[in-house]
């Protein structure tokens, strides 16, 4: 059964912001459907350096694999980040909307 997977990502620990983006890929890879948003902490993702757990690298087989990324705008301007992210700049209405549209929301 293909189902709408909305993920909200609320962390920047690396192994936990890995391994969501690792579930995202994986869900794709059984081709769900797979929306993403960063929130808080999270929208800094982008920047993580860490050799074991390379969180950009998953971030981006995610976007090649279909998956689509927002990021709250708010968050985002909180951090000075506005300029510096690749994600679309998005609203807790855009949040609401992906958790509408799904059939599972998952929280890491």
């Amino acid at each position: 059964m293909k189902m709408k997977l909305a993920i909200i990502l609320e962390t920047k620990e690396h192994e936990k912001a890995w391994n969501a983006f690792r579930f995202g890929v994986a869900a794709l890879k059984k081709e769900h459907q797979v929306k993403f948003f960063l929130m808080g902490e999270a929208v800094e993702v982008e920047s993580i350096e860490d050799e074991q757990y390379d969180v950009p690298s998953q971030l981006k087989k995610l976007t090649e694999a279909g998956g689509e990324l927002l990021a709250c705008g708010t968050c985002l301007k909180s951090r000075q980040l506005e300029e510096q992210t690749a994600c679309p700049i998005s609203t807790m209405f855009d949040c609401v909307e992906m958790v509408e549209w799904a059939d599972q929301t998952v929280t890491f």
